[in-house]
C-alpha cells in the first residue's frame, strides 16, 4: 500500500506554493500532462497553471512532462511551447523508466523531486517507486480515457475512501 500513498492532495497544480517546494528541497517537478496541466488530449493550458509554471521556472525549479500519451508529437509540442523538458513518447507509468529519464533530464536526485499527477495508479505509484515526493491533483476535466474513467477512478475512490482535495 505504500506505493499508493500520496504526500499531499490539492485541487490544481497551481496550488503548489513556491515556499512549500523550497521547504521540501524540491529542485525538479515531474508532471503528468493529461488532466494535470491540460484537459485530456487538449493543447490549452489554463491561465492559472501557465502563471504557476512561469513562477516555478523563475525560481529555477525544473519541470519535465512525463506522460503515458499515445500522442508523442502533441507532448513534444506542448513541452516546447512551455519551454520545459519532456520524456519522449510514452513514459510507461507506473514503471520507473520514464520518471528516471525525467530526473536525468532535469539533473536532480529523487529526494529533490516531486511527482504531480491526477492518477493514483500511474502517477503516484511511479513517483513512489522512485522515491519522489508525490502530489495528487484533482483531474482538470471529466473527459478521459475510458479505462481510467470506468476502472481506475472507481478503484481510487475505494482506496482514497472518496477523498480528493475539496474546494475551500
Amino acid at each position: 500500500m505504500s506505493l499508493l500513498k500520496t504526500d499531499r492532495m490539492i485541487r490544481r497544480v497551481s496550488e503548489l506554493e513556491l515556499a512549500w517546494l523550497a521547504e521540501h528541497g524540491i529542485r525538479g517537478i515531474v508532471s503528468d500532462l493529461d488532466n494535470t496541466l491540460a484537459a485530456w488530449h487538449g493543447d490549452e493550458i489554463p491561465r492559472d497553471i501557465l502563471v504557476w509554471l512561469e513562477a516555478v521556472k523563475s525560481a529555477k525549479i525544473g519541470v519535465c512532462l512525463c506522460s503515458n500519451t499515445r500522442r508523442p508529437v502533441r507532448l513534444a509540442r506542448i513541452a516546447e511551447r512551455l519551454e520545459i523538458h519532456h520524456v519522449p513518447g510514452n513514459a510507461g507509468k507506473p514503471g520507473k523508466a520514464g520518471v528516471l529519464k525525467a530526473l536525468e533530464l532535469m539533473a536532480v536526485l529523487p529526494n529533490e523531486a516531486l511527482m504531480v499527477g491526477d492518477q493514483l495508479f500511474t502517477d503516484m505509484v511511479a513517483g513512489n517507486r522512485v522515491g519522489l515526493t508525490t502530489v495528487l491533483v484533482n483531474p482538470l476535466a471529466d473527459k478521459e480515457f475510458i479505462g481510467t474513467k470506468l476502472i481506475s477512478r472507481n478503484a481510487e475512490k475505494l482506496i482514497l475512501r472518496g477523498e480528493r482535495a475539496r474546494p475551500s
